[in-house]
């Protein structure tokens, strides 16, 4: 059999997709979201957001998610952070991994985090330096830094290139362990993101990258595969693509993980991540969040007799 390559899907549902739901999920419920993902193969996941709890009531059970998700074998936590106070709290439950997000938009930026995008690139600074001087050995938590609306801005509209590059290269400078390229509010077309990834590519080198899309007007998926031709190997995903930007209206939210794993998959490449196992987590989780948009065509759809992952493994 020949062997397939492996392409990473990271899980958001937990943050970028209950950030604006109306339901607020128990702690219980959010930790056996985790272990039913992780026993489906999805172990990269985003599991909670350190803000404060009155502007995202959701995320107060921050540090109890993340403690419970810790205790998870196999499964690799991060958490999103939009400042120093809150990587701090996430360095404080131990966890290994954290996200730190700044748009390329300015305006977005003084919207999403009452600050200029300059202010947060270097409260960046400062989150690296916390880390630095708080672990035992050099790098010992994994420091992620995205770059929001990199394709287009509800409120300031186009963003250009040379400004996400300066901000990726600027993020690399600080010590940046990964980078993550985003589509905040749904405004990727394939050209821009085949042209942009690419640039992005050339100047990471070694430092991993992903992207993180929506599907807002409905080219997320197309704009997966022109990542992929530009040599783009992570994804951030969504169980039936909730989520959303406040920020986009009337938008729908992230890519769907079911959808995004069955693309990937029927491109050859190996996720680990069983996909009926997703549409089972799928319809548990709708439960507990009644009334709340999922979209997502395998689900509507099923799986289609002729897919195979013997055949897709030799495409």
């Amino acid at each position: 059999m020949t062997t397939r390559e492996k392409v990473q899907v990271r899980e958001v549902g937990l943050r970028d997709g209950l950030q604006m739901v109306q339901t607020i999920l128990s702690t219980g419920q959010k930790l056996e979201w985790c272990r039913r993902m992780v026993d489906a193969g999805s172990v990269e996941i985003e599991v909670t957001s350190f803000v404060p709890p009155k502007i995202v009531p959701q995320f107060a059970d921050a540090a109890e998610v993340a403690r419970g998700a810790l205790e998870i074998p196999n499964l690799h936590a991060a958490a999103l952070v939009p400042n120093l106070k809150g990587a701090q709290r996430a360095l404080e439950v131990g966890l290994r991994k954290v996200h730190y997000v700044l748009s390329a938009s300015n305006e977005h930026n003084l919207k999403n985090v009452r600050r200029t995008t300059a202010e947060s690139a270097e409260d960046f600074r400062r989150i690296v330096v916390e880390r630095d001087a708080g672990g035992t050995t050099p790098h010992s938590v994994t420091l992620g830094a995205g770059v929001a609306t990199a394709f287009g801005c509800t409120l300031s509209g186009r963003v250009e290139e040379s400004t996400v590059l300066g901000l990726v290269e600027t993020l690399l400078e600080a010590g940046a362990d990964e980078i993550t390229i985003a589509d905040t509010v749904g405004y990727a077309n394939p050209g821009q993101v085949r042209a942009l990834m690419r640039q992005v590519l050339a100047i990471t080198k070694d430092v991993p990258v992903a992207c993180h899309f929506h599907d807002t007007r409905g080219l997320g998926l197309a704009n997966v595969v022109a990542a992929l031709d530009a040599g783009v190997r992570s994804f951030d995903s969504s169980l039936g693509g909730l989520g959303g930007c406040p920020f986009a209206p009337n938008a729908t939210g992230n890519i769907n993980t079911e959808d995004t794993v069955f693309l990937l998959e029927s491109e050859g490449l190996d996720t680990g991540i069983d996909i009926n196992a997703l549409l089972a987590i799928r319809e548990t989780i709708a439960g507990w969040l009644p009334g709340e948009p999922f979209t997502g065509a395998i689900a509507r759809a099923g799986l289609p007799k002729t897919f195979d992952l013997r055949e897709a493994a030799v495409a």
